[in-house]
């Protein structure tokens, strides 16, 4: 199904990406799974040449992380994205604060928001229903 799609988390919470992780794995036949703990380490390795196969079709997005926070990495991020027409960007935060999802929406490239934690059923619909 997904075996040679690539997810990409960027997020500093270890239980979400464990149990990210563990949960993608479980719905499909273990695509690549890129994991950075901050928008910088993400970044740095978004503006390498990348092969087609690190190209993700999913970026799941904590807002709040140090060194550069899920703001300022879309900020970095939009001038790449003709590079990542393919990719689908979903804000995954704790944060319940209506100007976070308003701020959210203002960004095209966002696709949504989703207050963590995610569900099997929600992770379910989001690798079913991303972009080809």
């Amino acid at each position: 199904m997904l075996k040679n799609k690539c997810i990409t988390i960027i997020d500093d919470d270890d239980l979400f990406i464990y149990l990210s992780k563990r949960t993608i794995e479980e719905l499909n036949e273990c695509p690549r799974i890129q994991v950075f703990n901050n928008g910088q380490d993400a970044l740095d390795f978004f503006n390498q040449d990348l092969i087609s196969t690190q190209i993700p079709s999913i970026i799941f997005l904590d807002l709040a992380m140090p060194i550069l926070d899920g703001w300022q990495f879309l900020d970095e991020f939009i001038p790449l994205k003709p590079r990542f027409l393919k990719t689908d960007i979903y804000i995954c935060s704790s944060s319940i604060n209506p100007s976070d999802l308003e701020r959210a929406k203002s960004y095209s490239e966002v696709n949504d928001f989703i207050i963590k934690p995610i569900s099997r059923e929600r992770f379910k619909w989001l690798l079913e229903n991303m972009n080809e």
